[in-house]
């Protein structure tokens, strides 16, 4: 099974532009990663900048309306996350536990949905989708 844990930092959702994490924590991150790739759990991970560097397209009323960060509104946003290949959401939360996270920060956990939990209906239509994408 495939989990995505999302990095949730305490805090980050206020940071300015270019603001980067303490070396220290860096450090310490690095090697919590290099354990989930020695592990051979580990399929993929990457931080993201704050916000205030992003945008988001908000659709409402069949339109589409592009707001630049930072989000005023917001009271959490994700840090970065990590794909994971384990056996059980358990063995998944055992992962997140041993996270060097700091204070106030929060992890969560989320299954990714695999095409065999589709009907067949529905992973047709997901070709489709595929070869519309690729062709662009």
């Amino acid at each position: 099974m495939r989990f995505m844990m999302l990095m949730i930092p305490g805090g980050y959702e206020k940071a300015k532009a270019g603001t980067l994490p303490d070396p220290k924590a860096v450090a310490e991150m690095t090697k919590y990663n290099e354990s989930l790739e020695k592990a051979g759990v580990l399929l993929s991970g990457e931080g993201l900048h704050p916000p205030s560097m992003g945008a988001r397209i908000v659709f409402s009323g069949g339109k589409s309306k592009v707001v630049d960060g930072p989000f005023p509104e917001m009271k959490e946003t994700l840090g970065g996350f990590w794909i994971i290949r384990v056996k059980s959401l358990e063995e998944a939360v055992a992962w997140a536990l041993k996270c060097p996270a700091g204070e106030k920060d929060v992890i969560e956990i989320r299954q990714v949905q695999e095409e065999y939990e589709f009907n067949d209906a529905e992973k047709a239509e997901s070709k489709v989708f595929e070869m519309e994408i690729k062709a662009r």
